[in-house]
């Protein structure tokens, strides 16, 4: 039996907020002020305080607030900074932007986080950062990465691009770091309507500089203090945004329910490593990932019946060409690359029907039943 089930879809979500967003729109347009505005204060006060940070400064994406936030602490040429050996490119695109080196670290092999015990190995005179990567939305060990970096005198920079809502130990993602760094994509948890991102920071001096970087270095028109880039929030996607973020806590809460839904109809099928949380952390399952040697098969499986699908990320970036001059190797960092083999991103979003679910634990039980016959 064939089915139709997306593996994202705004168009629930969306239709909760279309009236609100369109009245928004209509008078954000009606206002002819579009950039630095006060839809973008507002929203930025709106979510620092929602994040318990002091600071929240709206940029032009996510990549942007990396390559910021690592800009403010003086990172650059001569220093390293360890990220995951299995996270979205981007992060470690950010760090070599900065013009400093990413120091791979493997995950631990069941929740897929950065692996605390792997960062002190890792650690030379030239390491400046560590970056952990809350991945498909479940946050790092923050308590023991915390520690590390204190004792060693390290910065942490948050990448909590997936994980709007996560907490350690009761404390949200985000506010950890000397200095953060979240997307606002439109498929994250707290999407906007094209590309956006935001810096988050406890210290007052580290955000007024990110203030004046992204905004041509300037504090104030014509008067350049700082060598800056052109990187702002503006006040279109703030004002989505803050609507948006009314609604996220119980989109979280759609997503777990979906979350707990699936391990439930998959726990015990042979062949499928599920997803663990670990201690004291929480997820948002921004995505839900499975592990399963024939992922490229079942992939097939499920699209052929109507079921979409996608793999994050089938490629390990010291595996992608960009760092091809750093001479990693294969089989340099095993976790990572073994999860970028059998890892699959099944359906799961907001106002999805729970017993789209099922179907898709079917079909999945029907193959690998039929596999391993």
């Amino acid at each position: 039996m064939r089915h139709e089930i997306p593996f994202f879809s705004l168009a629930q979500a969306h239709g909760v907020i279309r009236a609100e967003v369109t009245a928004f729109l209509s008078e954000c347009y009606d206002s002819n002020w579009y950039v630095l505005g006060q839809r973008l204060r507002q929203f930025e006060a709106a979510y620092a305080q929602w994040n318990h940070v002091r600071h929240c400064i709206g940029v032009g994406n996510g990549f942007d607030a990396l390559v910021i936030a690592l800009t403010a602490l003086g990172i650059g040429p001569g220093d390293e900074v360890i990220v995951p050996s299995n996270t979205y490119i981007a992060s470690w695109l950010a760090v070599t932007r900065c013009g400093a080196t990413p120091v791979p670290v493997e995950p631990r092999p069941d929740t897929w986080n950065l692996a605390p015990e792997g960062i002190e190995p890792a650690i030379t005179s030239y390491t400046k950062a560590i970056m952990p990567v809350h991945l498909y939305g479940q946050a790092c060990e923050m308590g023991a990465i915390m520690q590390i970096a204190e004792r060693s005198g390290l910065f942490v920079v948050e990448d909590n691009a997936q994980a709007h809502g996560a907490a350690y130990n009761g404390q949200l993602t985000g506010s950890f770091g000397t200095i953060n760094a979240t997307s606002f994509y439109p498929t994250k948890n707290l999407g906007a309507l094209g590309d956006a991102g935001a810096v988050t920071t406890q210290d007052d001096q580290l955000a007024d500089f990110c203030r004046t970087f992204g905004n041509y270095g300037s504090r104030q028109k014509y008067q350049n203090e700082l060598s800056g880039i052109n990187s702002r929030l503006d006040d279109i996607q703030a004002g989505v945004l803050s609507i948006k973020l009314l609604y996220l806590e119980r989109w979280n809460e759609a997503r777990l329910l979906l979350a707990q839904r699936y391990l439930f109809h998959l726990k015990g099928i042979p062949g499928i490593q599920l997803p663990a949380v670990a201690t004291d952390c929480t997820h948002v399952w921004h995505l839900f990932v499975i592990l399963v040697a024939q992922r490229d098969a079942l992939q097939q499986h499920l699209l052929a019946h109507g079921i979409q699908t996608m793999a994050h990320y089938p490629i390990p970036p010291h595996l992608q060409g960009a760092y091809r001059a750093a001479g990693f190797r294969a089989s340099q960092f095993p976790i990572a690359e073994q999860i970028a083999r059998t890892c699959l991103s099944l359906p799961l979003y907001p106002g999805m029907n729970e017993d789209a679910v099922d179907v898709v634990c079917e079909e999945i039980r029907a193959f690998l039943m039929l596999e391993n016959d």
